[in-house]
């Protein structure tokens, strides 16, 4: 289990992270999501030790990380940084050497980690020729290729079609089910949500929440509800207690506390058929919105 604890890090006068703290387990794809600025990729570069923290510590598996360690890790930066005139697959192949790989079996890893990632047949491309979603294949074969103990991924899947999403998943989901702990990036909140088993949601250099993904789902639902029935439920407008978010004849998404939303399932049985109905829990894009919301208005209210 990576962890992180009590990390503090400033730039001259701006606090950037404030005791920042979150757990990486071993077979888990993690998602570490925030807005521009929130603190995202100075965390990853404390925990490979591109930066030094102002306080607080990075340890695997209880032990304190040092260089040794770090070095059997895989890093995926944001920005691109393969050589462009260089064929693929000798490129990855080198970068297996410099990990102490000799040559034959450097170039075998390079070769099925490529093809596993849908680029067998741009073995011996060179990068500029392959599109930017190949590009980005290729750099995370790169995180790859040694066979990290950690994965840490920035941005992995910008710029991917949905099925190069896939194919890039099943790759990681093999090293997550081999106990590599991996903590990715990203802005994209569905993408998270669908591949994710923990999330990470960082603003303002502090962690807002943290934990599983159907965990943190139940921890920010509201009293909301949604019916759908073969009969109009105009009534329901009028409804004490309920709060009607959406409305289109027989469907309507209200918000309510359970007593109230029982007596209108009752309700609704006593007039016509009820299809479905039940509690509404929020995605990930809401649980987001809602906490960078409250972050503005407590700077807001910080600053009267």
């Amino acid at each position: 289990m990576l962890e992180l604890s009590g990390i503090r890090r400033s730039f001259g006068d701006r606090l950037v992270l404030d005791d920042v703290g979150f757990t990486v387990q071993r077979g888990k794809l993690t998602g570490f999501v925030g807005g521009n600025g929130a603190g995202k990729t100075t965390t990853m570069r404390i925990i490979l030790g591109v930066l030094s923290s102002d306080a607080g510590t990075v340890t695997l598996d209880g032990a304190p990380l040092g260089d040794e360690q770090r070095r059997s890790f895989g890093y995926m930066p944001e920005e691109r940084g393969l050589y462009p005139k260089m064929k693929i697959v000798e490129q990855i192949a080198y970068l297996a050497r410099l990990h102490g790989y000799d040559k034959r079996t450097a170039t075998t890893k390079a070769t099925d980690l490529l093809t596993r990632l849908g680029l067998g047949e741009r073995l011996n491309d060179p990068v500029d020729d392959l599109s930017l979603g190949n590009q980005q294949r290729a750099q995370i074969a790169a995180a790859l290729v040694h066979d990290p103990e950690v994965l840490i991924l920035d941005e992995p899947f910008s710029g991917l079609d949905p099925m190069a999403v896939d194919v890039v998943l099943n790759v990681l989901s093999e090293y997550a089910a081999q106990g590599v702990p991996v903590l990715f990036s990203s802005h994209q909140l569905d993408v998270v949500e669908r591949l994710c088993d923990d999330v990470v949601v960082i603003a303002g250099g502090q962690i807002r929440a943290a934990g599983g993904r159907e965990e943190l789902r139940d921890q920010y639902a509201e009293s909301r509800f949604e019916i759908h029935s073969g009969g109009d439920m105009g009534w329901l407008r009028t409804q004490p207690g309920v709060q009607v978010r959406e409305f289109d004849g027989g469907y309507a998404l209200f918000d309510a506390d359970e007593q109230v939303a029982q007596q209108v399932l009752r309700t609704a049985l006593e007039s016509a058929p009820v299809q479905s109905f039940s509690p509404v829990r929020p995605r990930l894009a809401e649980i987001f919105r809602d906490i960078v919301t409250d972050e503005v208005r407590n700077d807001e209210e910080a600053a009267r």
